[in-house]
C-alpha cells in the first residue's frame, strides 16, 4: 500500500500539470459504472456518479495537497469550495496524459477508472489495478472534520508534540508500539513498510507495548520515523509490486530496506522474524531490536 513517500511523489508529479485547470468532463470505466448499478461503491464513495460529475464539471483545481496518505484536490466552484480526497488503496496511480492510450504502464492503461478532461485538453486519469482506492467529495465542514482526525504532518514540529502527547493517552498504553505508530491519529502517513524500518533503525522491538517504552526511546523512534520517511521521498518511494509515480516510474527505496521483506537483517545478518501485528506482517530482527 502506498505510504507517505509514495503519495508525496504522486502529488509532486501531477501538481504542476493540473493546478489552475478547469475540469470540463469526467468519464468512468465500465467497472465503476457496473459497480454502481450493482450497489457497490467502486472507487467513487458516498455519491452517485452523476452527483460526483456535477461537482467536478466547471470547477477549477485550485491546489493539490498531500495529507498523510491522501491526495487532496481543492476545487473552486461558483457554489463554494469542495475537496476531492483520493486514497490510492493498494495499487492506485494518477497520470496526466493527452489520452488514456498514452499511459506507458500497460496494467495501468488497462485498469483506468476515472478520467478528468481538463481545460488544457490533457486528462487526469486515476488507474487502480485492484480497485481498493477511492475518491470522495467533501465540503468545507466535512474536510475540516477529516483533517482534524489525522495527526499533524510528521515533518512539522506540531507532529512531534502531537506524537508525544498521543502516546501518553490511556487508550494506547497496551498496544504494541508498531500498531500505535501506524495509526494516523498518532503519526501521519507511517504505514507498515516504514514502521518496520523505523523501528529497526531505532533498535526497538515492534512487540513492545507503548507503556513499556521510555520517553527517551519514544523520542528516538520519532526521529527515525521522520528520517525513514524523508529517505523514502529521496529515493522515489518503494515499489514492492505495483507502485508507480505519475511518470510511470518505479521507486528505489526498496533497495535500501534492512528488514522489510528480507530473509536476513541488513544490519547484523541474522534471520529476520515475521509476526502479524494488527493484521500486518511485521519484519524485525530479535538481535538488533530489543
Amino acid at each position: 500500500m502506498p505510504e507517505l513517500p509514495e503519495v508525496e511523489h504522486v502529488k509532486r508529479g501531477i501538481e504542476p500539470l493540473i493546478t489552475g485547470e478547469h475540469i470540463v468532463e469526467v468519464h468512468f470505466s465500465d467497472a465503476v459504472l457496473n459497480g454502481k448499478t450493482q450497489g457497490k461503491e467502486t472507487i467513487i464513495k458516498g455519491l452517485s456518479l452523476d452527483a460526483f460529475k456535477g461537482y467536478c464539471i466547471g470547477a477549477q483545481i485550485d491546489s493539490v495537497m498531500r495529507r498523510s496518505k491522501y491526495i487532496i484536490f481543492k476545487l473552486k466552484a461558483k457554489d463554494g469550495n469542495r475537496y476531492m480526497v483520493g486514497h490510492l488503496g493498494m495499487s492506485g496511480a494518477y497520470f496526466v496524459v493527452p489520452s488514456i492510450d498514452d499511459i506507458t504502464v500497460p496494467n495501468y492503461k488497462k485498469h483506468w477508472h476515472v478520467s478528468f478532461t481538463l481545460s488544457s485538453s490533457m486528462k487526469l486519469v486515476y488507474s487502480d489495478i485492484r480497485r481498493f482506492g477511492e475518491l470522495r467529495m467533501l465540503d468545507e465542514q466535512q474536510f475540516a472534520h477529516f483533517d482534524r482526525a489525522i495527526a499533524p504532518e510528521p515533518f512539522r514540529e506540531e507532529g512531534r508534540a502531537h506524537y508525544s502527547s498521543a502516546l501518553r493517552l490511556p487508550k494506547y498504553q497496551d498496544k504494541p508500539i508498531k500498531q500505535a505508530i501506524m495509526l494516523h491519529s498518532v503519526v501521519s502517513g507511517c504505514g507498515n513498510i516504514y514502521a518496520c524500518e523505523a523501528l529497526h533503525n531505532a533498535r526497538i522491538n515492534p512487540n513492545i507495548k507503548v507503556k513499556s517504552l521510555s520517553e527517551k526511546r519514544r523520542a528516538l523512534l520519532y526521529e527515525h520515523i521522520v528520517d525513514v520517511l524523508n529517505e523514502g521521498i529521496q529515493y522515489g518511494g518503494s515499489t514492492i509490486s505495483d507502485y508507480r509515480n505519475a511518470q510511470g516510474e518505479s521507486g528505489t527505496m526498496q533497495n535500501r530496506f534492512k528488514v522489510y521483506g528480507k530473509k536476513n537483517c541488513g544490519t547484523c545478518g541474522n534471520e529476520i522474524k515475521t509476526k502479524v501485528i494488527a493484521t500486518r506482517n511485521t519484519h524485525y530482527c530479535t538481535h538488533c531490536q530489543k
